[in-house]
């Protein structure tokens, strides 16, 4: 072998009298390392072709790994030693199914059909993944392939993949957080990403993608409010009717926001922000809202100029404050929203396919814009 050569006379009497497992991978390494080096000759090139064949069989998963991932980025290896450390076990196999081009996009696609997520994942991973690849991926790959191709920017996903992965993993937030942070998505991707992924990445849809100058605005309040009504939450000593006047005063005491904290059972809240509206006493708000005859809680209602379409889920929910004992225990304000859903859900006797209050909200709002325009 030439001085390019790095595996050396030396390193291979050492092999010989050392067999370890350390020895071999380090050989490998070296190997490996030197196979694309143009000043090979071709017998030296036909030698250390021989010696990572041989170790490509080793039996240890360490010395196939180090010749894998010193591997991953020749473009020389021959195709059929590439295709069998694509196919190891994942340790082996991903340094080669995440970079090499000697894999053909047929390859890819058979391991695919046929590995595990991990390989799935790793392939999901390239720098480019083809349409048709991708493809087989959105079909066949787990949840972490799937999520991962999402992200990959490098992938040919096209508007059918994206709606293919999001049926397929409905309720996977990894799956629509990481579509939604790609650099480019279809508008009606974008609307229907809305409503499923998390607060933090809705903002980033708001901001680095197209749609509507309204549903970005819409969709920029609801994320305020929820904030603000998760703050109330975890914050018992702050001045509700502080807060309620400053609110107000900024403009920002909306019906959506005072519906959004009643629905996760803060009631308190609720009846000072009316007791604001309609220019009365927090005390006088309370006895409107409890009048067992329910004529106090319209009248109240209906003084705070708030939109009738949301009347009925504001009286549901005060009917589910009366009728559950809510105390702040832990579990309890998740019930308390599920309880809110299910009776909303059951008086309004349609099928309705929400999770959640924000989805109530804008399915009640948008039912009533839509009465209003056909009238």
């Amino acid at each position: 072998m030439t001085e390019t050569m790095q595996l050396s006379k030396a390193d291979v009497e050492r092999l010989m009298r050392d067999p370890s497992p350390d020895s071999r991978a380090d050989a490998a390494t070296k190997v490996a390392h030197a196979f694309s080096d143009a000043h090979l000759t071709d017998a030296e090139r036909q030698l250390a072709r021989d010696i990572i064949a041989a170790f490509a069989h080793d039996a240890v998963v360490r010395v196939r790994q180090a010749l894998s991932e010193n591997l991953k980025d020749s473009p020389d290896i021959p195709h059929d030693l590439a295709l069998k450390l694509a196919k190891d076990v994942a340790e082996v196999a991903a340094p080669m199914l995440a970079s090499s081009t000697v894999l053909s996009e047929a390859d890819l696609i058979e391991i695919v059909s046929a590995g595990s997520s991990a390989h799935q994942t790793a392939i999901a991973s390239r720098r480019d993944v083809p349409a048709e690849l991708a493809g087989v991926l959105v079909e066949k790959g787990s949840e972490d392939a799937v999520s991962t191709l999402m992200k990959n920017d490098g992938a040919q996903v096209d508007e059918a993949h994206m709606e293919k992965a999001l049926t397929r993993f409905e309720g996977s937030q990894k799956v629509a957080d990481n579509l939604a942070l790609r650099a480019k998505l279809p508008i009606t991707i974008t609307e229907r990403l809305v409503a499923v992924v998390s607060d933090k990445i809705r903002e980033h849809l708001v901001t680095h993608h197209e749609m509507p100058a309204d549903l970005a605005a819409d969709l920029l309040l609801q994320s305020r409010e929820k904030a603000l009504v998760g703050l109330m939450a975890e914050n018992e000593s702050v001045d509700l009717a502080a807060l309620v006047r400053d609110l107000k005063t900024n403009g920002r005491l909306t019906p959506t926001l005072i519906l959004r904290a009643l629905c996760t059972g803060d009631i308190d809240f609720f009846e000072h922000a009316m007791a604001v509206l309609a220019g009365i006493p927090v005390q006088n708000a309370h006895r409107l809202i409890n009048d067992p005859g329910r004529i106090g809680l319209k009248t109240l209602y209906d003084r705070c100029s708030l939109p009738p379409e949301l009347f009925d889920m504001v009286r549901i929910a005060i009917d589910v404050v009366r009728e559950t004992q809510y105390n702040g225990l832990p579990g309890d304000r998740q019930r308390f929203v599920e309880s809110v859903i299910e009776r909303t859900l059951t008086a309004f006797d349609t099928i309705m396919e929400g999770e959640d209050i924000d989805w109530l909200i804008r399915k009640l709002s948008g039912s009533a814009s839509a009465r209003s325009q056909a009238a």
